[in-house]
This record gives structure tokens, C-alpha cells and sequence, in this order.
């Protein structure tokens, strides 16, 4: 007689209206207790949602886009017993003679380990450099599992890397001493094992019902294909040669949240990826040698039907040259920081997708200079230094409600006027360039605005910028006038449609009508997205902000 078990969005803390990006299973699918079902993701964390028994996938009552909380049913299975019920028959009538001889292995295998006996191993972090605090971003097993030598246990990322910690003995799982957020360093205690022969001895278990599994025709689909369109550079690397067999491959793909939604970002199935980490654990490296072989592939027949030399994708550009520089003289060659190269291929992205216009003008900013001055000097002891970016943020936050067409993002068809405004803006890093998000501009002044860039710029300068402080900007504000320069072309930070690039002042004579005069001038170059936003109305947003900033009443009215 079957069960039917309804599964329902477990405790996730205080989130809510979390959507699904990912729905791992379909109807008729046999999944097991602990396979992932389905994927949320917050704007702090990607978190799967495990399946709490094993069982035949009944009915599916989300889908990707859905929002959910705890406790919102997302599948309902039929129990294991049914399924076991169906394959007995099959499998007695076929494998009779087969079944004694499986048994009294399983038994031994149980009894081994009463024998053998064993002690306790502490895993501790180790020596991982100069690193200090490090968060632990996922926890690979629990408390019960049988681990092998060199299995990874947790994940750590800093802000230049991510760090699998493996297990240097087989083991059973007894205690887990640490949780996804706690922050670690070498030495710190992360998990118990009991030694001995326990993993060893339920090998002979697992491959007794291997069969059986072999026997459901869909015990486990690929992932949900992802409708990500991002792009990115893919390494060199190997094992690519068999890609598209890898797609009907029909196990699991065991993956870590993390890496799904690295595949999500390249536009790759995770159910379309070899893995070669422990068991079979897809990772990064995976994942960038499937994109390889892709492109490599798509290369190939292209080249052999034109006679031409490509190798630019849908571009057609000649391929990118490979040079041994040392042949010229000496050289230093480093790894892009971790930043950059995440940066890099979303700045790739919006310049390829984006057509961008960009719109110079000149403000003259002689007396709010004298004002900030002023303001600095009246109010030295509250420790709040007022900056011309203070300013800027509030004269674009007039302009976009000027324009709202600028505070704006595509989405399909569709045009979305966002209510808010949220203005980011580049904060130049040790490790590359982060654009921090000052939220509500439209509700602070000029100090509070002063005060809270301030407190960004230096979390971004020490690396401990939260993903949501880098998250939901309307407009961003990239300023080079400490470092130099007049006029560029800033690149818009998708999914906004403008961006605001400012060079240095300078002292410049200017025709007053009577005579020459040394004002100061300050060079904007505004950044567009051509599919939205005309000339005409670009050139009317630079010329409002010029004027607000010549003469700051304007932004009362």
C-alpha cells in the first residue's frame, strides 16, 4: 500500500518570498532521502531543498520563478514502499539465485565494524596561509555519513578564493562542529569522525543495491535547464571531448549551490556536466572545462564549412593570440584577483549586449565647491566629511525623478519604472572594483549620504562588503576626479541603463558677457542604454544635472 508524502519548504530562517531558481526533479522520477529537490536563492545565499525520505516524485507543485517560504508544499512523493513493491517481482524472478549470497555480505559488512572497533578523529582546519576568519559557505556532509579519504567536508570562500576542506581519514561522520556563516581559521575544529572499518564495510551494502538502481529507467533526471544568459571566459582544461554523450548521462548531478549557480551564470545544465571530484561532486573546474569543449565544438564545423579562421563564437572573430611573451624578455605572470574576473566577464556582457551612447557636458561647480568648503569647515568636529560624491548622488536622484525613464530596467517586453531610488557607486579595492549600493538617496541629506558612502567604501576597501549592500541599484556614479582625467566612457552595470562617469575639475575661463572669468568646471560623461533612453533625452538629463549642480537650490524643486 503506498504513502504519500507531502514535502513542504523546511525552516530557513527569517526568509520569506524565496524565489526557486532551480527544480532538480520531474513527475515519475525516483529520488532518494537527502537528494536535492529544488533550489532557492536569497540575495545573501543559494540553498537546496533536500528530499526528507525516499520515494517515487508524485506531483511537483512549484516552478522555477515561484516564491516561497517555510512551510509552502513544493512536492508530494509516493512513498518508497510502493516503489520497492513494484521492483520485488522483477527482481526475485531475475536475480533469485543472486539474492542469499548479497545478503550474508550486507550481514558481515554490518558486523565488521562491532569487531574492528575504532577511535575518534578530530578534523581541524589546515594550514590555509594567511588567511584568518574565513566563512564557511556549505557543509558537503552530516552527521552519519560514511566519508572517504580526501572527501571534501566543508567549503570556505574568502574574498580571493574558495577552499574545499577534505577529510584526511575514512570515517563516519559523529559531530559537526561548525555551521555554513561560522568563520574559521587553521586549526579551528570542524568535525568528529569515528575511525575504523565502518566505511569500508558498508561498500559491500551500496553495491548490493546497485542493481536495483540501475533498474528504475528514471531514477534521477538532469537539472532544469537554466535560462541564464551570462557569459564568461572559459580556461583551458580537460576531459571535454565527450560533452554531449555526458547529457543523457541520467545520475545525479551532485553539485554544491554554490557551483550551480556559477553553471546558472555561464548559461550551462549542471545535468549536462561530468564530475571529477569525490564521488563524482561536480565542481568549478568541471563546469568551465564542459563551456570549453562547447565552444571548441561549435568552433569546429563552422571552420570546416567556411574555410575561414574564426573562433569569436557568433561573432566571427579571429582567434585571441597566443603569445610566449617569455621569448621577449623577462616576465611576472599573476592570477586575476577573484574580483576581476568576476567583473570582468559581467563588464564583457554589458558591453557586447549593451549599445552604449555616451553624452559628454561641463558643470560648473564654482559655488557648491565654496559651499562644501564652507559646510567641512562649520562642522569640523562632527567627524563627517562632506564630498562632491555626496552631492552628485543627490543632483542624479533630482535628474531621475526628472527622467524616469533612466530609472528604469528592461525585462523582456517589458520596461520596469522602479518606485525607489538606489544610486551605487565604484569604490576603487586592493583587489579590483566594487560598486557599493546607497540605498533610498532620495530620503537622506548630504551629511547622511557623506556619512553611509564613507562606511562603504571602506568595507569595500577591508573586503567585508555584503552581497546585499552590492545589490538592487537604479543608477551608478563611477567618479575618477581624485586619480585624474576629463572625458570617458563608463560601462552600465546591467540591468540599470546609465551610468554617470566623472572626470576631474579644473579652473577654466569662462565668458560671464563682459569678461573672462576663472570658474570651476567639472566634465560628466553620461553612459546609456541606446534601447531606451534617445539622445534627445539623454542630453536633457546631463544638461538638469549640470544646472543642479551650478546652483543647488534647484534640487528643491
Amino acid at each position: 500500500m503506498s504513502q504519500t508524502i507531502e514535502i513542504k519548504v523546511p525552516d530557513i530562517g527569517d526568509y520569506t518570498d524565496i524565489p526557486v531558481i532551480e527544480v532538480l526533479v520531474k513527475v515519475g522520477d525516483v529520488v532518494e532521502k537527502e537528494q536535492s529537490l529544488i533550489t532557492l536563492e536569497s540575495d545573501k545565499a543559494t540553498m537546496d531543498v533536500p528530499s526528507p525520505e525516499a520515494g517515487t516524485v508524485k506531483e511537483i507543485k512549484v516552478k522555477a520563478g515561484d516564491a516561497v517560504s517555510q512551510g509552502t508544499l513544493i512536492v508530494i512523493l509516493e512513498g518508497a514502499a510502493a516503489a520497492q513493491a513494484a521492483e520485488k517481482p522483477a527482481a526475485k524472478s531475475a536475480e533469485k539465485p543472486a539474492e542469499k549470497p548479497v545478503e550474508k555480505t550486507a550481514a558481515k559488512a554490518e558486523a565488521a565494524p562491532a569487531a574492528a572497533g575504532g577511535g575518534t578523529i578530530e578534523v581541524k582546519v589546515p594550514d590555509i596561509g594567511d588567511y584568518k576568519d574565513v566563512p564557511v559557505i556549505e557543509i558537503s556532509i552530516k552527521v552519519g555519513d560514511v566519508v572517504e579519504k580526501e572527501q571534501s567536508l566543508i567549503t570556505l570562500e574568502s574574498d580571493k578564493a574558495t577552499m574545499d576542506v577534505p577529510s584526511p581519514e575514512a570515517g563516519t561522520v559523529k559531530e559537526i562542529k561548525v555551521k555554513v556563516g561560522d568563520a574559521v581559521a587553521e586549526g579551528t575544529l570542524i568535525v568528529i569522525l569515528e575511525a575504523a572499518g565502518k566505511a569500508a564495510a558498508v561498500k559491500p551494502a551500496a553495491a548490493s543495491a546497485a542493481p536495483a538502481q540501475a533498474a528504475a529507467p528514471a531514477a534521477a533526471p538532469a537539472a532544469a535547464p537554466s535560462t541564464s544568459t551570462a557569459s564568461a571566459p572559459a580556461p583551458a582544461s580537460t576531459g571535454t571531448a565527450d560533452a554531449p554523450a555526458v547529457e543523457a548521462r541520467g545520475s545525479i548531478s551532485h553539485a554544491s549551490p554554490s557551483v550551480r549557480k556559477f553553471a546558472r551564470e555561464l548559461g550551462v545544465e549542471i545535468g549536462r556536466v561530468a564530475g571529477t571530484g569525490p564521488k563524482g561532486r561536480i565542481t568549478q573546474d568541471d563546469v568551465r572545462a564542459f563551456v570549453k569543449g562547447v565552444v571548441v565544438a561549435a568552433q569546429k564545423p563552422a571552420a570546416a564549412a567556411s574555410g575561414a579562421v574564426t573562433g569569436g563564437g557568433e561573432l566571427n572573430l579571429l582567434p585571441w593570440p597566443k603569445v610566449d611573451f617569455a621569448k621577449f624578455g623577462p616576465i611576472d605572470p599573476k592570477p586575476l584577483s577573484r574580483i576581476k574576473k568576476i567583473s570582468g566577464a559581467n563588464l564583457h556582457r554589458n558591453w557586447v549586449m549593451i549599445p552604449h551612447v555616451t553624452n559628454n557636458e561641463d558643470a560648473d561647480i564654482t559655488d557648491l565647491e565654496a559651499f562644501r568648503v564652507q559646510l567641512n569647515k562649520e562642522n569640523e568636529k562632527s567627524g563627517v566629511k562632506v564630498t562632491m560624491l555626496a552631492f552628485l548622488i543627490k543632483a542624479c536622484v533630482s535628474a531621475l525623478k526628472k527622467h524616469p525613464s533612466f530609472n528604469a530596467s528592461l525585462d523582456g517586453d517589458n520596461l520596469v519604472y522602479k518606485q525607489y531610488f538606489h544610486v551605487g557607486f565604484a569604490a576603487d579595492t586592493p583587489n579590483g572594483l566594487v560598486v557599493p549600493v546607497l540605498r533610498d538617496a532620495d530620503k537622506k541629506g548630504v551629511f547622511e549620504i557623506a556619512k553611509e558612502t564613507s562606511e562603504l567604501a571602506k568595507a569595500a576597501r577591508d573586503g567585508k562588503l555584503k552581497p546585499d549592500q552590492m545589490q538592487g541599484g537604479c543608477f551608478s556614479i563611477s567618479s575618477l576626479g581624485g586619480i585624474g582625467g576629463t572625458y570617458f566612457t563608463p560601462i552600465i552595470n546591467a540591468p540599470e541603463v546609465g551610468i554617470l562617469g566623472v572626470g576631474r575639475s579644473s579652473t577654466q575661463p569662462v565668458w560671464d558677457g563682459k569678461q573672462f572669468v576663472p570658474r570651476l568646471i567639472l566634465p560628466l560623461s553620461l553612459s546609456y542604454d541606446h534601447r531606451v533612453v534617445d539622445g534627445a533625452e539623454a542630453a536633457r538629463f546631463n544638461a538638469h544635472l549640470a544646472q543642479v549642480l551650478a546652483d543647488f537650490r534647484r534640487v528643491m524643486l
